[in-house]
């Protein structure tokens, strides 16, 4: 057999290999989700727990489904759909260029490393009621705390993968006269797509947070508003759906991201794997 065959019989024993695991993955994913939820569903049909506090599978679905017909219930995802996006993507805009400028410019570093830090420190949230009063309960207050809780993450693992490239690679770089630019796109943007990412993913988690918090704050609609308004009226069905909605949401962004970061990982050169 030759060199070009074992290399095709090796490539397709590792696809089968990644499909079978992601089935299994699958699988096994869907019988946990199934079990708990039926367990919590014969808990509270027992009587072993109260649906005043935590309601139940069932209840949860009934009020979706109620939902769906309801006027008010679309405008509350309306709003906290926009405040999510343009939070979210304007912090992918601006800390994504901004992490690669401070990752690669050693003087950017040194001049904007330590606010980047600083900002790492503080809750983002904490700055709600100066933004509530900067821009008002509509939603441009709560596209503030999105942002500021999303470009953070974004900005601190991007330019960590620009300065964690390995230092072998650059030399050998540098050796064959490469230019600046060749060793950012060959080299240095390749080997940080992975940082990207894993930034990307927890930022949407700070992104979500930042509507809820917003939401529960100060908000005249949105899903967060939802919430906030059937807890203090102890509907506790209602309370939890709005809480599926964005849990829903978060899984959703991240199987997303983690296709895309598939996608682009054919970027990087592939790993040997010696027999």
């Amino acid at each position: 057999m030759t060199a070009s065959e074992l290399t095709s019989t090796g490539q397709q024993q590792d696809a089968r290999r990644a499909l079978f695991l992601g089935k299994a993955r699958l699988v096994t994913g869907a019988l946990s989700v199934g079990l708990f939820l039926a367990s919590w569903e014969m808990a509270v049909w027992s009587g072993a727990i109260d649906p005043m506090f935590v309601s139940s599978p069932s209840r949860i679905a009934a009020v979706g489904l109620t939902a769906i017909d309801d006027r008010d219930f679309w405008r509350d995802v309306s709003v906290s759909t926009q405040e999510f996006l343009y939070g979210y993507v304007t912090a992918i805009l601006v800390g994504i260029p901004l992490g690669l400028l401070v990752g690669w410019s050693r003087r950017l570093h040194f001049l904007l490393g330590p606010i980047i830090d600083m900002m790492n420190a503080v809750p983002r949230v904490t700055f709600l009621p100066i933004l509530v009063l900067w821009f008002g309960i509509g939603i441009w207050s709560k596209f503030a705390v999105v942002f500021l809780g999303a470009v953070v993450p974004i900005l601190i693992s991007t330019y960590s993968g620009v300065r964690t490239n390995e230092a072998r690679f650059l030399k050998v770089a540098r050796s064959f006269s490469a230019s600046r630019l060749k060793l950012f796109t060959s080299i240095i943007l390749p080997g940080t797509v992975p940082f990207i990412f894993t930034g990307l993913k927890y930022a949407s988690g700070r992104a979500l947070l930042g509507v809820v918090v917003g939401e529960l704050y100060a908000a005249t609609a949105g899903i967060g508003h939802m919430i906030a308004d059937a807890g203090n009226t102890f509907q506790t069905d209602t309370v939890f759906f709005g809480v599926f909605l964005f849990t829903f949401t978060g899984v959703v962004i991240t199987t997303v991201l983690d296709r895309l970061e598939r996608h682009f990982e054919r970027w990087r050169a592939p790993v040997r794997r010696d027999s």
